[in-house]
């Protein structure tokens, strides 16, 4: 079954660069300077920032809808992040590399199942997640620091 990653889109980030640091505290947010690679992805670029790089850390809502499910969570975006623009059935490095979680959801918003799986092995298991017509979509996590990765969905 083929499927799409979805990055998040870089214009909805890009103005918070534009604040001061008590600007960015009273969203929740603060800018950061990258000390170690890997170990801070950027959910727009699908990349882990280089070392020395600026970045944005701040809670997303990736599951805004209404439903027990509903969910935020603390994510990375790199200054001046290109936006990536995944193939269908494209893993990037960043997922490959990690340990990920894979959160099912129907078309009510409700999880219906879940699994951990190993980065390198996540193509097939978003596929084989997807042989479940009841699968409306799928969000990734990093399995050990809990972060929202992204979504997925069929792709035709």
């Amino acid at each position: 079954m083929n499927f799409q990653i979805h990055s998040l889109p870089a214009g909805d980030f890009s103005p918070l660069f534009n604040l001061t640091d008590e600007e960015l505290a009273a969203r929740n947010a603060c800018r950061m300077i990258v000390k170690t690679k890997p170990g801070t992805p950027c959910r727009v670029s699908m990349e882990d920032a280089e070392v020395g790089e600026t970045v944005i850390l701040l809670n997303y809502a990736h599951l805004p809808e209404a439903s027990p499910f509903r969910a935020t969570h603390a994510i990375y975006v790199r200054e001046n992040a290109v936006q990536a623009e995944l193939a269908v059935n494209e893993v990037p490095q960043m997922l490959r590399s990690r340990l990920i979680s894979l959160r099912m959801f129907d078309e009510n918003h409700m999880m219906i199942d879940a699994d951990v799986v190993a980065g390198e092995d996540l193509a097939h298991a978003i596929s084989a997640s997807f042989a479940d017509t009841e699968v409306s979509y799928i969000h990734l996590h990093n399995a050990k620091p809990g972060c929202f990765a992204a979504s997925v969905s069929r792709a035709g």
